[in-house]
């Protein structure tokens, strides 16, 4: 941690996260590591990612700081709601990487056709998809046009019937993200 924030240059960060779980290392020690940088002021937050419900509630156990944070892969494709309901019951915010499923989106009929009702593109549906789920989306991009682009789905309101529509792209074997280190997913 300390050589982490000498590289960036600051007193402490605002998120600390262990970001795929090692199998080779136990969770209570990850655990206790994370809120040790808490109480030691060196992080404001702490959080997990790619967490299967099993661990989320394992962490939570084990954790003597709150755990804020849940990043997962999410996009219109992959259904996570075992996940977010188990990060939801303790408060966790959800944060979705992968949201725009790896330039799939885009050519997704579906998206297109509402994003057309609305003057938006299929990515901006999508994000806004998430978005009002509480999920929060976070597209990588290195383009200043797509940051912009993105940013448009804040002002979109996506009908019940439209979210319900985008639910149904979800299916099996959607998951883009899978190392051999990954957990056992829920289902």
């Amino acid at each position: 941690m300390d050589e982490s924030l000498e590289r960036l240059g600051l007193p402490w960060v605002d998120l600390l996260m262990i970001h795929w779980p090692n199998a080779q290392v136990p969770l209570s020690e990850s655990i206790a590591a994370l809120c040790k940088m808490k109480k030691a002021g060196l992080t404001k937050h702490v959080g997990v990612a790619n967490f299967n419900v099993a661990m989320i509630e394992e962490a939570v156990k084990l954790a003597s700081q709150p755990i804020a944070v849940l990043q997962i892969e999410t996009h219109p494709y992959l259904g996570q709601s075992k996940v977010i309901a188990a990060a939801r019951r303790y408060d966790m915010a959800v944060v979705g990487y992968c949201p725009l499923a790896r330039g799939k989106v885009p050519a997704e009929a579906v998206l297109q056709r509402i994003g057309k009702a609305h003057g938006k593109t299929p990515a901006q549906v999508a994000l806004r998809f998430l978005e009002q789920q509480q999920i929060i989306p976070i597209p990588r991009t290195s383009k200043r046009e797509r940051l912009a682009e993105n940013l448009g789905s804040l002002d979109l309101k996506l009908s019940e019937a439209e979210m319900a529509e985008i639910a149904k792209l979800q299916r099996p074997n959607s998951r883009i993200v899978s190392p051999p280190q990954a957990p056992q997913w829920d289902a």
